[in-house]
């Protein structure tokens, strides 16, 4: 194992799943922005900086950003907002979500384990989908009931507990009845995105853009 640390278009597609995007400026400076998307915490973007959601900042100056947003571009001044609809996958095969690289080329997303959000990283090193003890109490996972297993770490054996995940929603991706490594104490920060989902998509790299996709 490694460890790396709305309506009308609905009704007409209905293949198709609406996500929507909202993206607030709370911050402008020459070549930075600082955004808040979709209410979480404030990111702060160098120029050509790409968030996990897929939003790019082209410029920034004291008085607007200029974002590419689902290949279009955007101009932000301090204060606004814009909500972007996009279709985030088919309901039939599962949906699919796109992860973009930060600049250690890792891809990391916001994403759910039984309805609580989490942050996700992707490990094509994992077994499993790998998280700490305190984030398996959030997703109210009683992982002491799970198989007991001792894994080798970094820093030696650690205890851990074998478990089945009941749902994990990345964007449209959705997986139900997900293998799972819940150990002991707060490693690793992230929950790691193992091979026990992964082997349930299609990945496809696009550039620093991952696209998953499910299969089954």
């Amino acid at each position: 194992m490694r460890w790396g640390w709305v309506g009308l278009l609905s009704c007409l597609l209905p293949q198709f799943a609406l996500a929507e995007t909202q993206i607030n400026v709370v911050g402008l400076f020459h070549g930075k922005a600082i955004l808040v998307i979709n209410g979480g915490k404030p990111k702060t973007l160098s120029e050509n900086d790409v968030t996990t959601e897929g939003i790019r900042l082209i410029s920034a100056d004291s008085n607007k950003a200029v974002l590419e947003v689902e290949g279009r571009r955007r101009e932000l001044e301090m204060g606004q907002a814009v909500s972007v609809a996009s279709i985030a996958g088919t309901v039939n095969s599962g949906g699919s979500v796109t992860m973009y690289a930060d600049s250690a080329g890792h891809h990391f997303s916001e994403g759910q384990i039984n309805g609580v959000t989490l942050r996700f990283l992707v490990d094509t090193g994992a077994s499993a989908i790998v998280m700490n003890s305190g984030d398996a109490r959030y997703a109210k996972i009683d992982y002491k009931k799970g198989v007991p297993v001792s894994v080798q770490t970094a820093n030696g054996v650690a205890q851990a507990y074998r478990v089945v995940i009941n749902s994990v929603k990345l964007n449209g991706l959705v997986l139900h009845q997900v293998d799972g490594i819940v150990m002991e104490g707060g490693s690793p920060a992230v929950v790691l995105l193992g091979m026990s989902a992964l082997n349930r998509v299609e990945m496809k790299r696009d550039g620093i853009a991952l696209t998953l996709t499910k299969k089954y």
